[in-house]
């Protein structure tokens, strides 16, 4: 009795390009965010900015509570009126006794004093005039406005609330381009250099919606996780990119130009149990084979040697060769030199034949 054929779907093996990926994850940050803090404290009055608004440098974020502010700066204004005329008072009697004590009219005490009023004088203006200078930029900080131009991330203000000095009023992405972070281990970190390429895509989606290179690796390893940091710079992306999304990157540390790849679902396992007799330990060796098609008939077994792995794709270092064809459906149901008839292929038909599409008969190639 014969064996019955197995049924079997094939491809042509050929060459073609392959990368060795690193894939991690991170969540995409702006390069520099800022935060803006309140330089004076007083009640919110008016908020003129709010979460997802780009907003230039200098523009005007939230406004306070100004009274105090303004009255301080007319109070300073006046005393430093008061002060510019006791000033120019007292530097014109001064300039006085020293002409007269040059000519000895006056006595060296009168002198000392007209000169030590005139230098109280002088010192009380400057002093002034810095108490103005504190209270008009108090005003001026009574408006909160953006240092750079960027995109508002968070408002920790609202009208009402008592800004204070010290605690952030708004956190802004300083819109000078995008970044991922990621944290890798240390096998991981050894295949990365600076400038090597990565290609993203927000998490759950098929399509990469970035590119990207890798800018900065960290020197050392977190003592607690042994992992090191490395910052991706984007170098393009689309409008499905924020920040704060999570995404997957994928890092070629390694191209072949030219290799035998084949899809992963062509593999069989074939899984060893051995057992150390020193140890007394049990571990398990993996090996791969891939079945390749002989006359299109029979099923030829053919232990590989895998390299790099890209998604579903593999590399075949050795087992296979160009031109061969490799059964990528069935061949878990077959075992070394089973009869085969590839998808397609009419019952009967002798391998190597194509039909006469004019009489219906089959000729040979």
């Amino acid at each position: 009795m014969s064996q019955r054929a197995t049924s079997v779907e094939v491809i042509d093996i050929s060459r073609e390009p392959i990368n060795r990926q690193i894939r991690s994850y991170g969540n995409v940050r702006a390069q520099e965010n800022v935060t803006v803090v309140p330089q004076v404290s007083e009640r919110v009055s008016s908020i003129h900015a709010d979460l997802g608004d780009t907003v230039q440098a200098g523009q005007l974020l939230a406004r306070l509570r100004d009274v105090t502010f303004a009255d301080q700066v007319r109070r300073d204004q006046a005393q430093l009126e008061q002060a510019r005329i006791a000033l120019e008072r007292d530097s014109t009697s001064f300039a006085r006794s020293r002409e007269l004590y040059t000519r000895e009219l006056v006595s060296s005490a009168e002198f000392d004093n007209a000169r030590s009023t005139w230098l109280n004088s002088r010192a009380n203006y400057e002093s002034v005039s810095a108490s103005l200078t504190q209270s008009r930029e108090n005003l001026a900080n009574a408006e909160i406005r953006s240092p750079v131009r960027g995109v508002v991330t968070r408002r920790n203000i609202s009208p009402g609330d008592l800004a204070s000095g010290g605690q952030p009023a708004f956190e802004l992405a300083n819109l000078v381009g995008y970044e991922v972070r990621l944290f890798v281990p240390l096998q991981d970190r050894r295949r990365l250099r600076i400038g090597q390429v990565s290609d993203i895509r927000v998490s759950g989606e098929r399509e990469y919606s970035a590119e990207g290179v890798v800018a900065r690796i960290s020197p050392e390893l977190d003592p607690v996780t042994g992992l090191s940091e490395i910052v991706i710079t984007i170098t393009g992306h689309d409008n499905s990119l924020f920040p704060g999304a999570l995404t997957e990157v994928h890092t070629t540390v390694e191209t072949r130009s030219s290799a035998i790849v084949i899809p992963r679902v062509a593999l069989v396992e074939n899984v060893q149990t051995l057992i150390d007799p020193e140890s007394n330990t049990i571990r398990l060796e993996r090996t791969f084979s891939a079945f390749v098609t002989h006359g299109d008939s029979i099923a030829v077994r053919r232990d590989l040697e895998l390299g790099i792995e890209q998604g579903d794709r593999i590399e075949v270092i050795s087992g296979l060769n160009d031109g061969e064809r490799l059964i990528i459906t069935g061949q878990t149901g077959i075992e070394n030199e089973s009869k085969i008839r590839v998808s397609g292929m009419q019952r009967g038909a002798r391998p190597g034949t194509v039909p006469d599409t004019a009489t219906g008969n089959r000729q040979t190639e």
